[in-house]
This record gives structure tokens, C-alpha cells and sequence, in this order.
């Protein structure tokens, strides 16, 4: 439930609404906008309105959320939300470019990557230290160690740096090394994961399972609200469906659909999307004019030699280019 407030609502209505909410066992979440401050409801509201059937001083109207995700609804926060990440922005008009190496495969491979973003104009670094293979076989990842080459790589670069986590106890590790902790598709609904993140003071980039829907897809990021932790960004990574030309299929329509139903940045995955590099550039254009807030590619020094996903992977001269190529699109959308 949503209670908008008259636009001359004084302090005292608003802290006298709090005050009532929660005598009642319910939560709030106060947004306030430059002409519109609503309180979000977040329990069961029926013992709020047994206890003050009709409107509050200063509410001019009450709104029923439906939906079962509360926090990360635009209901609850019509404004885009834009988090500064130490000078980093994702939101809002803001366009961030997140780009590296599937899997962090030494110290020398993750330092030669992040120079080759940070050279072409990415401002985050991404590379895997856990990594979640269908094969038991498949590179694993170096977990801490590979964390460490990571940290050491962003602090010469200047680079942010977002790392998967496939466990509480990789969280738990990886949050005193990474700016961005990621939950890849595989752990969308690994709800425990995903309540370890909401107590974690990091943001988040949640990716969406294989099958899941979009509403699903929301109330995982729910999960992650509701213990504490409102920054989090929203990653369409492609969905299974029948098709076999490419690894995924990327629903382009996700983006435009989360942005009437979600205050939260979506970012899309145009690598694991195809699974072929060939098909990056145009998906990464696509995603651009879809309204995106961002991108996360997969690059790495020598594709030919990747321990993981060289298949769709950039080498560092077609990232520069396709740098190049997305700045006229990325200015057209008004984004920065």
C-alpha cells in the first residue's frame, strides 16, 4: 500500500504516518521526490486500516500495490534510482560500460585486461573468481587469490571492480575485495544467497535465471531489498528457449517492461545473451536503444586462450572499436 502526500503535507503528518505504521508491526519507505513524497506500506496492511479506516492528515491518496515485490516497485519510487558507486554512476542518464574476462586466470591476464577496458573507456571491471561451470571439469576459478589479482588490477586502473559470488561464504569473502558483488542466473532464486546480499552494504547486479520471469526475476531483487540493501541493479543475460543459434536468447523486450515496473538500472549481458562474438556489437546497440543503463561485456587479453567463454569473447582492438561505434548511440539516448 502507498500513501500519497498532499504537496502541502508538513514534517509533523509525515513522521505522525511513520509513527502509526509502525505501532502497528508494519515497515515504511519513504520516497520523496521534487513534487511527490509517498510512503510505501510494507506488512499487512488490513490492520492499519482497521486501526484508521479512513485518510491520514496530509495522504490525498491511498494506492493498493498488487504486485508482490514492494521496494523495488515504481509505485514505490517513481524516480529512476542512480547509485554512485565512488564517482561511478549507474542510472538515471547515466550509461556505465562494465567490461573484462569471464574468469580471472592470473595476475598478469586480469592487469593486461583492465588496461584494455580502462584504455577503450570502461569504467568497471568484471572477472570471474568463483566460477559456477556446467562441468564439474571446467575451470573452477581461483576464488580468494583471483580476488586479490582483481583488487590489485582496479587499484593501478582506477577501475571499479564486480565479482560473482556463488555462496554465502564466497560473499562473505569477496565483499572485502570487489565494489560490486554479482548473482549470476544460476542463483537468482538461491534465496539465502540472496538475503546474505541484502545484509552485505555493496551493491548488487542481479542477474535473471534461465527461465525465470520478470516478475520472478523482481522479487529475487525483493529479497535483496527487503534486508537492507536497496542498491541493486537489475542484469538481462538472455533467457532458454528452443532456439540453438545462440547460447541464450536475449529478451530485449525485459527492458522496457522492468522500466514501467521498476525504479531499479537494468544493464544487459550481450556475451552470455549469444554466446558468439560476432553477435555482440549489434545486441550491445540494441540494448542502447532499448533504454538500457548499461552494458557487461566479456573481454579478455587472448580469446584464443581463455580458460572460459574465449567463444564470446572480445579481444581488446574490438572492444576499443565497439567503444567507438556506441558513443553516438549512447549521446542520441541522452545517456553519458
Amino acid at each position: 500500500m502507498i500513501l500519497v502526500m498532499k504537496q502541502n503535507a508538513t514534517e509533523e503528518n509525515i513522521k505522525k504516518i511513520i509513527e502509526t505504521v509502525h505501532s502497528c508491526g508494519l515497515k515504511t519507505h519513504l520516497s520523496t521526490g521534487e513534487s511527490l513524497t509517498i510512503i510505501g506500506v510494507i506488512g499487512d496492511k488490513k490492520k492499519l486500516l482497521e486501526k484508521n479506516p479512513g485518510l491520514f492528515p496530509g495522504v490525498e491518496r491511498i494506492i493498493q500495490v498488487s504486485e508482490s515485490y514492494k521496494l523495488a516497485n515504481k509505485k514505490f519510487k517513481a524516480e529512476p534510482s542512480v547509485y554512485d558507486i565512488d564517482g561511478v554512476k549507474i542510472g538515471g542518464d547515466n550509461f556505465c560500460m562494465i567490461a573484462g574476462p569471464c574468469a580471472i586466470e592470473s595476475k598478469e591476464q586480469i592487469l593486461e585486461a583492465a588496461q584494455c577496458v580502462k584504455k577503450a573507456g570502461a569504467n568497471i571491471l568484471r572477472g570471474g573468481a568463483y566460477k559456477p561451470r556446467t562441468s564439474p571439469y571446467s575451470f573452477q576459478g581461483l576464488e580468494e587469490k583471483g580476488l586479490e589479482y582483481m583488487k590489485e588490477a582496479g587499484e593501478k586502473t582506477g577501475l571499479k571492480i564486480v565479482s560473482e559470488v556463488t555462496s554465502i561464504e564466497a560473499l562473505n569473502t569477496a565483499k572485502d575485495y570487489v565494489d560490486i558483488l554479482q548473482i549470476g542466473a544460476r542463483n537468482m532464486q538461491n534465496f539465502e544467497l540472496l538475503k546474505a546480499a541484502g545484509k552485505a552494504d555493496i551493491p548488487v547486479i542481479l542477474k535473471r535465471g534461465l527461465c525465470a520471469t520478470i516478475d520472478e526475476w523482481l522479487n529475487a531483487a525483493e529479497y535483496i531489498m527487503s534486508e537492507g540493501n536497496e542498491r541493486v541493479i537489475l542484469c538481462e543475460r538472455g533467457i532458454r528457449t528452443f532456439e540453438t543459434s545462440t547460447r541464450n536468447t536475449l529478451d530485449i523486450s525485459a527492458v522496457p517492461v522492468l522500466k514501467s515496473k521498476t525504479h531499479l538500472p537494468v544493464i544487459i549481458d550481450p556475451s552470455h545473451a549469444s554466446g558468439v562474438r560476432e553477435y555482440i556489437a549489434p545486441l550491445s546497440r540494441a540494448a542502447v536503444a532499448a533504454g538500457s543503463d548499461g552494458l557487461i561485456i566479456e573481454v579478455h587479453p587472448h580469446p584464443e586462450c581463455a580458460l572460459s567463454d574465449g567463444a564470446q569473447s572480445l579481444n581488446p582492438t574490438d572492444f576499443e572499436n565497439l567503444c567507438a561505434e556506441l558513443k553516438p548511440f549512447i549521446s542520441l539516448m541522452g545517456r553519458k
